[in-house]
């Protein structure tokens, strides 16, 4: 089984140290506290896990999968609910956040056909990429801030071939800026899970740098996670203090999946705010490293690719790709 694809964003390279680590999310959203000491990388140890289990699952002979290649994979866009409900489920058992972040808009999958299975043959989930809303939109393209998409998720089965992540990752990005209007894709790796960011170097991305995201991060006084500051000032957190100061919720409130505070009473907007300033006041703050974030540049044409590239070079400084585990 030497031929079996690591997940999507590292590679089984020995651990820096065997002490525990505080897990936060890749694209700085909500994660859990855990604790890990392997000598090994997190995701090489879901891989691991996961693999003789992941054969049984998959119905598929174990000759079969030690030829597979790349190439007996097809990619898609995943539009349905049942399929979006499939990536879902294979992100919390394969990626090492295992959670699913807000505002996704690009659901991908990687299929295997297997014809042997069932009458009609079966069609196999074996990686999912998810493109996000950036949490904050940048300038690395100059003012125009709505060409750019967050890699928030991604993962692959513990079976599948060697570089189906990489390929999968370039189809994705070049069905996205072939299809949409969106040129910059950004990414991050976390250094306490001893992420490199492996498949980003692969793909040739701009590394920027580790020092990306908030340094402190608090422990979520409903759920116990471990939470950005805008947790506090979240959708979701604003039900909770609604639901906590006895205010009925209106969803009138809501304008296109955001709070449209022109619409909230002056003396409830007054309520709720104060409440999130209490509870982010109050919530234990825990010291979290910083991330390090990558980027990828493409437009339809050589032309395009040339003319944004020479832009984004000009606006950011690329350096040379981090070796060197937990920093």
């Amino acid at each position: 089984m030497s031929n079996i694809q690591l997940p999507l964003f590292d590679i089984p390279q020995c651990a820096v140290s065997n002490e525990p680590i505080l897990v936060v999310n890749s694209d700085l959203d909500e994660a859990s506290l855990r604790s890990y000491d392997k000598p090994h990388c997190w995701q090489y140890d879901i891989r691991h896990n996961n693999l003789t289990e992941d054969i049984a699952l998959s119905g598929i002979k174990p000759e079969i999968i030690a030829a597979m290649a790349v190439s007996d994979f097809t990619f898609r866009l995943m539009r349905t609910d049942e399929e979006k409900e499939q990536a879902i489920e294979f992100i919390k058992r394969h990626e090492w956040l295992g959670t699913i972040s807000q505002y996704t808009t690009h659901w991908y999958g990687a299929y295997y056909f297997d014809p042997s299975q069932g009458l009609f043959g079966r069609h196999i989930l074996a990686g999912v990429i998810l493109m996000n809303l950036p949490n904050a939109m940048s300038k690395m393209l100059g003012d125009d801030t709505r060409i750019e998409r967050l890699i928030s998720r991604g993962a692959c089965v513990s079976w599948s071939p060697k570089c189906l992540a990489s390929r999968m990752m370039m189809w994705c990005i070049r069905d996205m800026v072939t299809n949409t209007e969106f040129r910059l894709f950004t990414a991050y790796s976390d250094p306490a899970a001893k992420e490199l960011g492996t498949i980003y170097q692969a793909c040739n991305f701009y590394y920027l740098g580790n020092r990306f995201g908030a340094s402190t991060r608090y422990i979520n006084p409903y759920t116990g996670k471990i939470v950005s500051d805008r947790f506090f000032r979240q959708k979701s957190a604003y039900r909770l203090y609604a639901r906590e100061l006895g205010i009925k919720w209106d969803d009138n409130w809501i304008h296109d999946g955001c709070i449209d505070w022109t619409r909230v009473p002056s003396s409830i907007e007054s309520s709720l705010r104060a409440l999130s300033r209490q509870k982010q006041s109050i919530a234990t703050p825990v010291s979290a490293p910083k991330k390090h974030k990558y980027a990828y540049v493409l437009g339809k044409s050589k032309v395009e690719t040339k003319h944004l590239r020479t832009r984004f070079l000009e606006a950011n400084r690329a350096y040379p790709y981090p070796s060197v585990r937990g920093e």
